[in-house]
């Protein structure tokens, strides 16, 4: 079963990416890695989304950084939003992802910081234990 789906909206987002997945395996976390955008290919996503038995998101997204909002739009399981030094030193991202609405949750790690946002989800799965 996979534990953790790391989702990313471009290739360009591959050095957070690869921070988070070098310490899922460190930590023996079960993972599986995704590109896939909320704007490029949005029903992609969504099927993925739905068929996947991971128990936590972790988003990888620059720029408007719409990712993490829409996969926690359509599912109950935590996500983790990292934002991505793209443009604007990554502050665009930070907000985008920060300033969820109401009824749409998501954990926000601060920009670049995909070593973090692997720590949260082992935590989470921790806490379930």
């Amino acid at each position: 079963m996979t534990e953790v789906a790391v989702i990313s909206g471009s290739k360009s987002d591959s050095q957070v990416v690869e921070k988070v997945l070098r310490v899922l395996a460190e930590k023996g976390i079960d993972h599986e890695e995704r590109v896939l955008s909320a704007h490029r290919n949005p029903d992609e996503l969504e099927r993925y989304i739905e068929e996947t038995d991971a128990k936590i998101f972790i988003a990888v997204a620059g720029l408007s950084a719409a990712l993490p909002g829409f996969i926690a739009s359509r599912t109950d399981r935590p996500v983790i939003g990292v934002p991505v030094s793209a443009k604007l030193g990554g502050l665009d991202a930070l907000l985008a992802i920060s300033q969820m609405p109401p009824g749409v949750p998501v954990a926000c790690m601060g920009i670049d910081s995909g070593e973090n946002a692997a720590l949260l989800a082992v935590r989470m799965l921790l806490a379930k234990r």
